[in-house]
């Protein structure tokens, strides 16, 4: 192994890159030895960086119950959370720290602590608002499913909103449906405005202008929905081989080339024509009124994709 003496530095390279690069002989293959903290080239052997940063306690716990007692610090910040997780709360048990019942008074004296400890955590409108709104989202989420890098991202969109004061006299589930269809579009996850105001039970025009005056108002930059995002569902529901995803994804990648035939048109719509081309190339046939049914779009919309993909891709079918 090659010893650096003053040379031991974080690597350089000329040009911009995520990747660690050698100063040594520019490659790419770094080693990283966790017992010693080294970082070493594993063309050259030169040591790029001798000290490692450990961000881990400096203290160790082989039980459960060791690992609580020596922890000094709590949870992480939860926006899904009214308090964002960082309250205090009195418990319910009528005991102190050693079993002991209490006595009356002093639980008399808990019982108004526990009292005024809740009308504090919801005195203002807007306290109460985003407990309702907090609630709701958390029902909402546990209906579609999402995960909770999507819950977290609609709570912070519609803190938001609070903070720039778009909620007053505005329909809170509303303004929940439109952050969670916000959140869901970032996160490129393939959520249609129906299927997030259906559980809702508000209409999915309502949800739209609540949605697009989040994104005019936060000035949210938001990414072209990708057709690619909603095949592997469709091609679930229909009960499809996996050899269909295969030629429906080299479809829309050929779409995607093209340019022109992707932007301003439902991604569903898309995704549901080059499934029908797709039936038709492997022998799978089905039905566009089964695709559109299950793409959540009408047959026209399935007809008039599929005939603009054949045609601008120049598609020979039997």
């Amino acid at each position: 192994m090659v010893s650096t003496g003053n040379k031991s530095r974080p690597a350089q390279s000329g040009r911009k890159s995520k990747f660690i690069t050698c100063p040594e002989c520019g490659g790419r293959k770094i080693a990283r030895i966790p017992r010693s903290g080294e970082s070493v080239c594993a063309n050259c052997g030169l040591v790029i960086s001798e000290r490692r940063i450990d961000t881990g306690p400096e203290w160790r716990a082989f039980t459960a119950d060791e690992r609580t007692a020596r922890t000094r610090t709590g949870g992480p910040v939860k926006y899904t959370h009214h308090d964002k997780g960082l309250a205090t709360t009195l418990g319910w048990r009528n005991t102190d720290s050693s079993g002991r019942k209490l006595s009356s008074r002093r639980r008399a004296e808990i019982a108004r602590l526990r009292k005024w400890q809740l009308r504090s955590r919801v005195h203002s409108s807007v306290d109460r608002n985003l407990s309702q709104a907090l609630s709701e989202l958390e029902r909402l989420s546990s209906q579609l499913e999402l995960k909770r890098g999507v819950k977290e991202l609609a709570a912070m969109l519609y803190r938001k909103a609070i903070v720039n004061r778009l909620i007053r006299s505005r329909s809170i589930d509303a303004l929940v449906a439109a952050a969670v269809y916000a959140a869901c579009r970032i996160r490129q996850i393939p959520r249609s405005l129906k299927e997030i105001a259906d559980p809702s039970h508000i209409d999915w025009k309502k949800v739209g202008r609540h949605y697009r005056l989040l994104v005019r108002k936060l000035k949210i930059k938001m990414p072209i929905p990708d057709p690619s995002n909603y095949v592997p569902k469709l091609i679930t529901e229909l009960g499809l081989p996996g050899i269909m995803q295969e030629k429906v994804l080299e479809v829309l990648d050929r779409a995607k080339a093209h340019g022109g035939l992707i932007i301003g048109r439902d991604p569903r719509g898309l995704a549901a024509g080059a499934i029908y081309i797709a039936s038709i190339l492997t022998d799978n046939r089905v039905t566009q009124r089964e695709i559109a049914s299950a793409a959540g779009v009408t047959e026209v919309t399935v007809r008039n994709r599929y005939k603009d993909l054949v045609r601008k891709l120049e598609l020979s079918l039997p």
